[in-house]
């Protein structure tokens, strides 16, 4: 979860971020790019580490970094020294994500597998519904360094849970020598399978309109629908609402229904609420709860598709899992960090300009799952078969 307070918790200070310290708008909003960024380029390695040192051990040091960035953004002075920090953040707060969908594969599989995903974005999903709420609240009692010493204080509670309480599921005859060799040849490897990684891209893709609603959050609840600081729940309860209804339902479905058929399902029910986003948009002057209620329904297509998309994709690098996550989740934050820091700012003005957006990402996703399953996932067997087997 602390990927998702890293960005939504102090998505409503950014104004005053950007007031308190004499900047632009545009140069605050940088503060979030630096750490899509640093998030980015960092998923990369942390499956890979997590496969040679063990999961555990990649946890905890990364939330350790974690908390001292945390810590720093609290006291920085400077617009500068906040970026830098945030960078810190970004650099460290990617593990559980990407590790976590490793633990899922070392120990589950098949329709287990793609329950336990569900249930876990839907625990993610409380993040953000909780995290602008606390962080508009937090700003406007105390000011913004309150978001980051919160997040700290969960970061250290969170460090000794896990301390305590997490097993590690790789054992160490399981791991991977780190030789620098070996660990290129297989990012080549899993980089250069173009099915596996138009998979990947559809997943990202998917989330894409929403983050970009994410990304102009400040913009589209204060300017656009006329909120204050402390309103905006008005945008992220009804998507994450969305989200845990769709992973509430997928999980229930996992046994029953092929995961393509939960694919299939889920890119319907975003189809239609893109195109209903789209025609509000165009017809009327945005206002809750019109302009937000279709973003729920979309997150509710996301949740029912996208934990089957993961188990499949994931599933093609039984050997390297951990390194396929990383990539896998390299992928969904480098189109975050494009949306939010050259998309976002060409069409957060505009609440029609934000619902082509997320059109335009829901049909590129689609037809990247198209594209990367026409090969490699022929057949789907029954549900039964796909518990039983662990097979895609």
């Amino acid at each position: 979860m602390i990927g998702a307070l890293s960005i939504d918790a102090y998505l409503p200070a950014l104004p005053f971020i950007a007031k308190g310290f004499g900047v632009s708008a545009a140069l605050a909003q940088q503060t979030l790019t630096a750490y899509l960024f640093a998030y980015s380029f960092m998923t990369l390695f942390y499956g890979t580490l997590s496969d040679s040192f063990g999961r555990k051990p990649v946890i905890l040091a990364s939330l350790a970094v974690y908390l001292a960035g945390s810590i720093g953004c609290a006291a920085s002075d400077s617009v500068g020294w906040l970026m830098t920090f945030r960078v810190l953040q970004g650099l460290s707060a990617g593990a559980g994500s990407v590790v976590g969908r490793a633990i899922v594969g070392d120990l589950l599989s098949g329709a287990e597998a793609q329950r336990a995903m569900a249930y876990i974005s839907m625990i993610f999903s409380l993040a953000p519904a909780i995290a602008p709420i606390l962080g508009g609240w937090l700003q406007a009692e105390f000011g913004w360094r309150a978001i980051f010493l919160s997040i700290a204080a969960f970061t250290l509670a969170l460090f000794v849970v896990c301390q305590q309480g997490l097993v590690e599921s790789l054992p160490a005859e399981k791991r991977h020598p780190f030789h620098f060799k070996v660990v290129v040849a297989n990012y080549i490897e899993v980089g250069a399978h173009s099915d596996f990684m138009l998979m990947s891209l559809a997943n990202a893709l998917a989330f894409f309109g929403i983050l970009l609603y994410v990304g102009a959050a400040p913009a589209f609840v204060m300017t656009i629908l006329h909120l204050s600081v402390k309103e905006f729940g008005w945008l992220f309860l009804p998507i994450m609402g969305g989200f845990i209804a769709g992973s509430t339902l997928s999980g229930k479905l996992s046994h029953k229904c092929a995961p393509q058929t939960l694919i299939r399902a889920g890119f319907t029910i975003m189809a239609v609420s893109a195109v209903v986003n789209v025609a509000y948009a165009k017809m009327f002057v945005a206002a809750v709860p019109w302009a937000v209620l279709p973003l729920g329904f979309y997150g509710l297509g996301i949740s029912l598709a996208t934990p089957a998309m993961t188990v499949l994709s994931l599933s093609l690098f039984p050997r390297v899992r951990g390194l396929a996550a990383s990539l896998q989740g390299f992928t969904f934050m480098i189109v975050f960090a494009i949306g939010s820091g050259v998309i976002c700012p060409l069409v957060f003005d505009s609440a029609y300009h934000l619902s082509l957006a997320l059109m335009g990402g829901m049909v590129l996703s689609a037809i990247c799952w198209w594209l990367g399953t026409r090969s490699t996932v022929v057949a789907v067997p029954s549900p039964v078969e796909f518990s039983l087997s662990g097979q895609d």
